[in-house]
């Protein structure tokens, strides 16, 4: 993260289309935790961004939805709070934005299907080995 800009992977989204927001933090804590406001939820819209390119942007929209969101309460301090929540809200529009390569099929090797088949023999050999002998009459 950069003073003005977060660093999304290679992308620099602006800070000012971040829309930050503090609360009081909830739980215990007692006078200060509750009269503080150190808390922090941010967000940003893909929609009002212009960062990027259009493709990364529209990668997201279909992965994440428009509007992405994290949020912080985790330490006493609001500056510490924004930090995480701005690292969070960072990994969620990389994570959506990353461009997964396909899988590729791929066939089983001679030695692991013999190695399989060999497994089922034995197996077989030992059930065959717990059953009640037969009578022949």
């Amino acid at each position: 993260m950069t003073s003005d800009a977060l660093l999304v992977g290679r992308v620099l989204v602006p800070l000012d289309e971040i829309v930050v927001r503090v609360r009081p933090s909830g739980g215990p804590g007692g006078q200060h935790a509750n009269r503080s406001a150190t808390a922090v939820d941010v967000s940003w819209s893909v929609d009002d961004s212009l960062a990027g390119s259009a493709s990364w942007r529209e990668r997201i929209r279909s992965r994440a939805g428009s509007t992405i969101r994290a949020s912080s309460s985790r330490y006493r301090s609001q500056w510490q709070n924004r930090r995480a929540a701005l690292e969070v809200l960072a990994t969620r529009i990389d994570d959506a934005a990353r461009v997964e390569t396909p899988r590729r099929a791929t066939r089983p090797t001679r030695g692991s299907v013999e190695r399989r088949q060999d497994a089922k023999l034995r197996r077989s050999q030992t059930k065959v080995a717990r059953r009640r002998p037969q009578v022949d009459e």
